[in-house]
């Protein structure tokens, strides 16, 4: 089967990267999450299968800590010696520094400190493994929601919001697995072990450390309140800016033709100034904690080194217990900064998430049958039986439609604009179920086919081609995708494609651009042409098939259809009502009503609808 959709540009969906778009950087906060705690709970499920892993990791992040630690305490003991040994030394009392000593213990250190690297590298490299494993698992099952949805759902979403949440809420979770939940267990075991280290050497001096941790919350606190708005509205913003240039990438060719280029500019200008104000407002301010908490954190110093002199001429501490103090305090301060930064990123993950979790529980199409019918032979009857359908339930835009297509009938839809004949088409494929009423193939309700059997039935080609960044061959092979070489030439050359495909640069190996826009939009359309001749449908509908082509090819285009629709019931929505007078049933709509049905000679002896609709472009053609 081959279905033709128009390809949507997003007008706001924020694209990748930016300000702002992730855990990395200083406090940057984001939208938050309404649900923080059922969210997270979430999360920490699809987290399970790697328990495992994740214990690795915490025992391997907490060791690796536990090890750095250790360290000031140790250097503080050589400190002391060489303290002590120069002084013995230039009293004559003792027989100096004892470098043996020193020369281990700086082994020691050195051995601590390299298992806590290794330690630290290997928790890493095991999370980072957890990351992206969980990344693609997120990808995957958004992959997969998104062929259970109904079409609906993207008709009233834009593609730009379904694109950041496959891109940036879940770069934004892979950032915070990554890196912002070891750095939990690090910085929590960090202030617990420097704690403990520091009431060893002295509990005085602890209090007195202590007394700035308070301001320094404050501090963090009062920033964080100002500087969480701007960032939210940053990556508003961001988003209006990303949307706006992809909306003029897209179409920049329409753009261009309209003269639309100051007015682009003039309305980007308005979006990039506002990202300005708030971005820089945002960085600002959570620029400031940095110096702010090192400001405090040498007010700390200064008492620490004040009070640690007084209590070593007291004699109540050594020299080396002064300087792994210090050391200790400047390692307390920075990882409960740590923390405070953590907590808003859990915010903004938990926001990411939880954008991510309401898409995956946003509602499936509806259930298939439990014991779907098989068809051994398709004859190819359709009925619409009483079929009433409306996009919503309170406007019903499809009344009483009813229609009986025998076998290999070549069924012509035609109607003005709106008279709902698309829609026909939507529910024929189940795109959408009937609100009531039934639509019949072989005498079996559609909705008692699987729907990968009924599409299988179905060969597609719209009025808006669609192709993708790949060969012309595999292009034409998407129809049937076991299709050999051979069959897609043969489907090809039915399809008149052969003959310009030979004219292009590598020919079918040539790939066509993101927007196959190397290939003119004649082309395109006897590309999908191709496509639907290689599926074999066993029923052909076209909207709109030939209108893209010239009049010349059309008459190719045309011959090629009626060899495909031999033997094969076809539906074929036109305007252009001269490409339908051989039809074997012509159906008139308006307004969701079948108004006139019959034959083409006999709907024009009526003199009604039909014939002042198909004698009003009659005299259009002759006018022009």
């Amino acid at each position: 089967m081959s279905v033709e959709t128009r390809k949507k540009s997003s007008p706001r969906g924020p694209m990748g990267g930016g300000m702002g778009g992730g855990p990395g950087g200083m406090m940057q906060g984001g939208e938050k999450a309404r649900d923080f705690r059922g969210t997270m709970k979430k999360l920490l499920n699809y987290l399970r299968p790697y328990r495992t892993a994740m214990i690795f990791v915490f025992i391997f992040a907490a060791a690796s800590s536990v090890f750095s630690i250790v360290g000031p305490k140790i250097l503080g003991n050589v400190t002391t010696h060489l303290f002590e040994g120069a002084l013995s030394k230039l009293s004559g009392s003792g027989s100096g520094i004892d470098f043996n000593y020193i020369g281990n213990t700086i082994l020691l250190l050195a051995g601590l400190y390299f298992l806590s690297a290794l330690f630290s590298y290997v928790q890493g490299w095991v999370m980072s493994g957890v990351a992206m494993k969980v990344s693609y698992q997120f990808r995957k099952d958004i992959s997969e929601k998104i062929n259970r949805m109904p079409l609906g759902y993207f008709e009233r979403t834009n593609h730009g919001e379904v694109l950041s949440r496959v891109t940036n809420d879940v770069d934004t979770l892979s950032q915070t697995l990554n890196q912002s939940l070891t750095q939990i267990i690090t910085s929590v075991t960090t202030v617990l072990g420097v704690l403990v280290m520091m009431l060893s050497i002295s509990w005085l001096l602890t209090l007195v450390a202590f007394m700035v941790i308070p301001l320094s919350m404050i501090i963090i606190m009062v920033i964080i309140k100002y500087s969480q708005k701007y960032f939210k509205l940053q990556q508003d913003y961001l988003g209006n800016v990303n949307g706006h240039v992809e909306e003029m990438y897209s179409g920049h060719v329409i753009m261009k033709a309209f003269n639309g280029e100051e007015k682009s500019i003039a309305k980007f200008e308005g979006f990039n100034s506002k990202l300005y104000r708030v971005a820089w407002k945002s960085q600002f301010l959570s620029g400031l904690i940095m110096p702010i908490m090192s400001f405090v954190g040498n007010l700390s110093f200064v008492l620490v080194s004040v009070l640690g002199g007084w209590l070593v001429i007291q004699k109540s501490m050594q020299v080396g217990d002064i300087q792994a103090f210090i050391q200790y305090v400047r390692s307390f301060t920075q990882p409960i900064t740590q923390l405070a930064n953590i907590s808003n990123i859990l915010q903004q993950t938990a926001a990411s998430a939880e954008r991510v979790f309401e898409f995956l529980a946003e509602e499936n199409e509806v259930p298939e049958s439990t014991n779907p019918v098989k068809l051994e032979s398709v004859q190819g009857c359709v009925e619409f039986r009483d079929v009433h359908f409306g996009y919503e339930a309170d406007k019903i835009i499809i009344n009483k439609f009813s229609a009986y297509i025998k076998p290999g009938q070549k069924v012509a839809i035609v109607g003005p604009t709106g008279a709902g004949k698309t829609t026909i088409v939507k529910l024929l494929m189940r795109f959408y179920d009937v609100n009531d009423g039934a639509i019949l193939v072989d005498g079996h309700d559609i909705r008692d086919f699987s729907r990968h059997d009924l599409r299988s039935l179905f060969g597609m080609v719209l009025q808006d081609t669609w192709l993708y960044n790949g060969t012309i061959m595999d292009n034409i092979r998407y129809g049937r995708l076991e299709a050999s070489d051979h069959e897609v030439m043969e489907a090809a050359k039915a399809a008149r494609v052969d003959s310009f495909v030979h004219t292009l640069p590598k020919g079918y190996n040539m790939v066509l651009n993101e927007e196959a826009s190397n290939v003119s939009q004649g082309q395109k359309q006897l590309l999908t042409i191709a496509r639907a001749i290689l599926a074999d449908p066993k029923i052909l509908i076209l909207d709109e098939a030939t209108s893209s082509v010239d009049t010349r090819t059309e008459v190719e285009i045309q011959k090629a259809m009626d060899h495909l629709m031999e033997n094969r019931t076809s539906f074929i929505i036109a305007h252009r009502l001269s490409t339908i007078r051989d039809a074997d049933l012509i159906l008139v709509m308006n307004h969701g009503d079948i108004i006139e049905q019959g034959h083409h000679n006999e709907l024009l002896a009526k003199g009604g609808f039909y014939a002042n609709l198909y004698n009003s472009q009659f005299e259009a053609a002759e006018a022009g």
